[in-house]
């Protein structure tokens, strides 16, 4: 998100900072450069020194205490503070249609470690509120998909795809999902703090915007590959006893627990102009990205993706003719 964000306003004309570390990229060109890392607060008040700007945008995902740091430091120096939450931060199990009045996790703004996601999130959410009030903008995203996609899941089913055969498709094909492009978020997130929004809001395309099949279908024919989508039922996954989400990026069985995270309210944020692109758009430009830098490498202290190759063929063994409608779970 914090490339996106960068390109975005740069785009807009914007006069941008950027603070991080400075170890995985060269800065962007026309952007002012602040070198620290924000994990020690004397280097963060150093880098932050004397400075004021029109609005922030905080992608942090770790120590709560590291967002309470930074906004107790810049507070009285920024016109608006965005913190880029997750909608991790709902207790589970998130049945469909949450908003953004759902019970959030218990969290503390002031803690120190990050083992816990949803309870991370949602501490970077308290500290930023606690310095800047209902003036903070929230944003809770669940899947961002796009060009610079670290996390890696559609960078997984691009890898996959690309090795050909048969590969198993989760199904049903016609399931919705719910994403954004991080390149649609961060302009969202600019206009947002442009215009003072502040409050918690779903930042994701509507429930449907696409399919499990339209996306991985549109990822076939991008990728050119001779791949043929072989669908599983949820319960023929189950019993192979293959992981959704971690094993199978971005798909969820209809009746799990965390089917509300496709299936959420997200019409206060389109109320405030937020949209999202065509899926075949985003697919393209995240396969553009890949080969013109390369597959992410695994970050460290995240569990890998995808599914182990023999334990999908053992699966694949069990099943049907590939193509989507003579296979089970096809449609």
């Amino acid at each position: 998100m914090g490339r996106a964000v960068v390109e975005a306003a740069i785009g807009r004309g914007d006069e941008v900072t950027t603070l991080n570390r400075g170890r995985t990229r060269a800065p962007a060109p026309d952007v002012r450069a602040l070198t620290a890392d924000r994990t020690d607060p004397r280097a963060l008040r150093a880098a932050l020194a004397g400075g004021e700007w029109d609005a922030v945008v905080d992608t942090w995902s770790q120590a709560p205490r590291v967002v309470r740091d930074a906004c107790r430091l810049l507070d009285g120096r920024v016109g608006h503070y965005t913190y880029v939450s997750s909608r991790s931060v709902y207790r589970s199990p998130v049945p469909p249609g949450v908003a953004e009045d759902y019970p959030a996790v218990d969290a503390d703004p002031d803690a120190e470690d990050s083992e816990d996601y949803a309870a991370t999130k949602r501490g970077g959410e308290l500290a930023a509120a606690q310095t800047f009030g209902p003036a903070a903008l929230l944003a809770r995203p669940g899947l961002i998909l796009g060009p610079y996609e670290l996390v890696g899941r559609m960078p997984w089913w691009f890898g996959r795809i690309e090795r050909g055969g048969r590969i198993l498709a989760p199904g049903p094909a016609d399931q919705p999902l719910q994403y954004i492009d991080c390149r649609d978020l961060a302009l969202w997130l600019l206009s947002a703090a442009q215009r003072g929004l502040g409050g918690g809001y779903n930042t994701v395309s509507r429930p449907g915007h696409t399919t499990m099949g339209e996306l991985l279908e549109t990822a076939v024919e991008i990728s050119g590959a001779e791949a043929d989508l072989v669908w599983a039922t949820p319960a023929q996954i189950a019993q192979a006893q293959i992981s959704p989400w971690t094993e199978l990026p971005i798909w969820l069985p209809p009746d799990g627990e965390l089917i509300g995270l496709h299936h959420g309210d997200v019409s206060a944020a389109y109320a405030q102009g937020l949209t999202c692109r065509p899926i075949r758009e985003t697919l393209a430009d995240t396969r553009a990205w890949l080969k013109a830098e390369g597959y992410p490498q695994a970050r460290p202290g995240q569990p890998p993706l995808g599914v182990d190759p023999a334990k999908e063929q053992k699966l694949l063994d069990t099943l049907g003719d590939p193509g989507g409608s003579g296979g089970p779970g096809g449609r």
